[in-house]
């Protein structure tokens, strides 16, 4: 029998290094965060099947919205990620029913730290969770990989953002005390232990907010597509280093950050296994350095976030997420105080839904 109020919760994520490698089939180092979204999902007696209605409550907002499950309709904003997972989720034939959903979280909107993903994950787990009866529902929870897709595809088609794999897997497959190697060629997952001896990882908002849809995210996916088209090759993870000077500005730049960060997300995980901190700070603030002059994503806000970062005495920092804004993640080590606004951030479970 089908549960009639279950709670879904998914986490943030942050990023240790790799980024704009996952639509470029390359690699990334992510791990999920405590802090997440919440959706508590009520069945709406006599509502199952395509004839309910889904009525969404955004509770930190104070907004609400309300549609038809067969024809949820397009909308702007929190509602786009509702009806598109209501919406991708009946196509892919697990039938959610009508039901009242109430979403809260405590993870930054347009912070660099996967708001996005997060609910689109708690939401599609909500309403996975009201139908465990139906094939589709019970194979897409057990498949991470395949309801990632799923949720990805409500960010890409729903809300207009070109978002890759990377939020949804580590929102997905996060564990505590552990970050997440992810191959975005094979879509492997290794868990790679995060032992930090007292080190810490820290997050600093820049004040600045994204938005992926609305920023250059979507133009940097098209410039590096471009790029591997005039290389000849499926993606920029089979692009050597010698090929890219064949590349016109600023193509040259985008494909050589995507090559190089590769390289710095395998020697991240190196020195995470061999307790090598300062090196792992090292590439922090090399991939920050890629970002703003090769990625060309970075901002005057977030640079002064990142500067106040290391004079505090960071071993290293870097802007996180798709970039024109959002978080600084800083690594300090253990004698060192944090400076005022900076917050530790630690591995946190994946994300999980229960009945009640």
């Amino acid at each position: 029998m089908a549960a009639r109020s279950v709670t879904a919760f998914a986490p943030g994520r942050v990023n240790v290094i790799g980024e704009h490698t996952d639509y470029n089939q390359g690699l990334a180092l992510p791990f999920a965060i405590e802090q997440g979204v919440t959706v508590r999902a009520t069945a709406a007696p006599g509502e199952d099947g395509a004839g309910g209605r889904i009525e969404a409550l955004a509770l930190d907002l104070g907004e609400r919205d309300s549609f038809p499950l067969r024809d949820p309709g397009a909308a702007e904003g929190w509602r786009a990620f509702v009806r598109g997972a209501a919406a991708e989720l009946a196509a892919a034939g697990a039938r959610p029913p009508g039901a009242l959903l109430e979403i809260s979280g405590d993870v930054p909107r347009g912070g660099g730290l996967s708001s996005s993903a997060a609910m689109t994950v708690a939401l599609a787990l909500a309403l996975l969770a009201l139908q465990p009866d139906a094939p589709a529902a019970e194979d897409l929870r057990g498949d991470p990989l395949a309801l990632a897709r799923l949720c990805s595809r409500v960010e890409n088609e729903w809300t207009g953002a070109r978002t890759g794999l990377l939020d949804q897997l580590a929102s997905l497959c996060g564990a505590r005390e552990a970050a997440l190697l992810i191959d975005f060629r094979s879509l492997v997952v290794e868990q790679v232990p995060l032992e930090l001896a007292g080190w810490r990882f820290v997050v600093a908002d820049s004040n600045e907010r994204h938005s992926h849809a609305s920023s250059g995210y979507n133009e940097r996916r098209e410039e590096c597509a471009r790029a591997s088209e005039l290389l000849g090759v499926e993606s920029l993870r089979d692009a050597r280093p010698e090929q890219l000077a064949e590349l016109p500005a600023p193509l040259q730049e985008r494909a050589r950050h995507v090559v190089e960060e590769n390289g710095r997300v395998l020697a991240a995980t190196r020195a995470l296994r061999d307790g090598d901190m300062p090196a792992l700070g090292a590439l922090l603030s090399a991939s920050h350095a890629s970002l703003r002059d090769l990625f060309a994503i970075s901002t005057p806000a977030v640079e002064a976030t990142a500067a106040r970062l290391l004079a505090a005495g960071a071993a290293g920092a870097r802007l996180i997420g798709g970039g024109f804004g959002g978080s600084v993640l800083a690594l300090f080590d253990p004698a060192t105080p944090l400076p005022a606004g900076a917050i530790a951030v630690t591995p946190g479970p994946g994300a999980h839904a229960e009945a009640g």
